[in-house]
């Protein structure tokens, strides 16, 4: 878990109380590593392609930029990636000094804004430059905004149940099924692994601040928790029901004790499944490999809880990032033609591997699952099955999502020390939420 203690505002948090958004900075200077394309030295196009990540991403994504550089010649791509935090904040400062990168990773949570701002280019104006076949509807809804398409899906992902074989079969405790359990299954069953192991090991730990989580118990309950214009629509009874249903876990002994988690970090290695600590999590998918890797190959992974006998699905298909192109690119269609090659060249994807996630293509998933590790074929396949079935629509979080995020982060804690009930707490959102989103 990250620390949640702000010692001194972020740049961000300068630039909000200086009155600025992200796009309307107006700043002279590009932040460093972080330059522009246009005419390379040799005279054919340069590209500038920017994204987030570690080493072993952009080692990978490289492998698969030089394929596409041997096919074609005349374009060169000069790449820049970094870590996820200050990417937000340098991209900003790129658009506002009108030199932004001509395809970039564009995160969820910035889209709405850019889209709102036509900073993007509109695929739909482009049709037939990027093969969208062997998307998934699941996958093409990820990049609309009204009726325009800003990006393609650099991955696909979503969130899942691990459990650990080891613990349950040492206690002598039946894995419920994945494809049919509930909310109240879950509860019995963490009950039984910490009963039957005298808390040596507790049955379940989910956070409850994580809006990924609470998104799909939301919807499961009927409810959207962001609109598709942007407001907020969680009731104050759903949000209580959900702090309140892991407080009556933790009474009955199967969900950890208050203090239990502690700011160690939350990497898989730090995880308190991988500790054997508890017996079961929510994790990305996409980092089920790792996962199960520092768990001594015991995991299995399962559905959410809910999924059946709720008011409808609440499960979605989500993404790291899309791939999208500026507006104002100098060099559109080389930068179309890259962004096809991403998506649907298969021996780029074999370089790329799900370093992104599973990849948007079907075909190209398909193709790459024979070289992947066995944890990444389940993963793969989990994700597959998913988008062959009718899921939720979750639209662009709304500029303000962050605040919501933030409420979620603050007052979680609060309720698992006691110091305000699970009511107070949905109370809390629901004011947070009509001061940052629109009503």
């Amino acid at each position: 878990m990250m620390d949640r203690a702000h010692i001194a505002p972020s740049r961000r948090d300068l630039m909000k109380m200086a009155g600025l958004s992200g796009l309307g900075l107006a700043l002279a200077a590009c932040g460093r590593g972080f330059g522009g394309g246009g005419e390379s030295s040799g005279g054919g196009i340069e590209l500038n392609m920017a994204w987030w990540g570690d080493a072993d991403r952009a080692t990978k994504t490289q492998a698969a930029l030089d394929l596409f550089m041997k096919q074609n010649p005349t374009i060169k791509i000069k790449t820049e990636y970094q870590d996820s935090g200050p990417y937000k904040d340098k991209l900003a400062t790129r658009f506002a000094g009108g030199n932004p990168p001509d395809l970039m990773m564009m995160r969820m949570d910035s889209l709405r804004e850019y889209a709102d701002r036509k900073a993007l280019l509109n695929l739909n104006d482009h049709a037939g430059v990027v093969n969208t076949a062997n998307l998934s509807q699941a996958a093409k809804d990820l990049t609309k905004v009204g009726d325009a398409t800003y990006g393609i899906p650099s991955g696909l992902n979503t969130i899942g149940f691990v459990v650990n074989k080891a613990i349950t079969d040492q206690y002598g405790v039946d894995i419920p099924d994945g494809n049919t359990w509930t909310w109240e299954d879950l509860a019995t069953f963490a009950k039984e692994i910490s009963g039957k192991s005298g808390k040596k090991v507790y049955g379940t730990l989910v956070d409850p601040a994580t809006m990924a989580n609470v998104i799909v118990y939301v919807a499961q309950q009927g409810e959207d928790f962001f609109t598709a214009d942007g407001r907020f629509g969680a009731s104050e009874a759903t949000l209580t029901r959900w702090f309140q249903m892991f407080e009556d876990m933790r009474k009955e002994g199967g969900f950890p004790p208050a203090g239990f988690v502690e700011t160690v970090g939350s990497s898989p290695e730090q995880s308190y499944i991988a500790k054997g600590s508890v017996a079961s999590q929510i994790i990305p998918t996409n980092n089920f490999l790792r996962y199960n890797q520092v768990s001594g190959g015991n995991l299995q992974l399962l559905r959410i809880p809910g999924e059946v006998g709720g008011k409808r699905r609440g499960m979605n298909i989500g993404t790291p990032a899309l791939w999208s192109i500026a507006a104002a690119s100098k060099h559109p269609q080389e930068a179309l033609e890259l962004l096809d090659f991403l998506i649907n060249d298969v021996e780029g994807g074999k370089a790329m591997k799900t370093t992104r996630g599973v990849p948007a293509s079907s075909a190209v998933a398909d193709a790459i699952k024979p070289s992947l590790d066995r944890e990444d074929q389940v993963a793969t396949d989990y994700l597959i099955g998913l988008q062959k079935e009718e899921l939720l629509v979750v639209p662009p979080y709304p500029k303000g999502a962050s605040a919501i995020q933030d409420a979620l982060t603050a007052v979680a804690p609060e309720v698992e020390h006691g110091r305000v009930t699970s009511a107070e707490a949905a109370k809390k959102i629901i004011a947070e939420a009509a001061k940052a989103l629109p009503q």
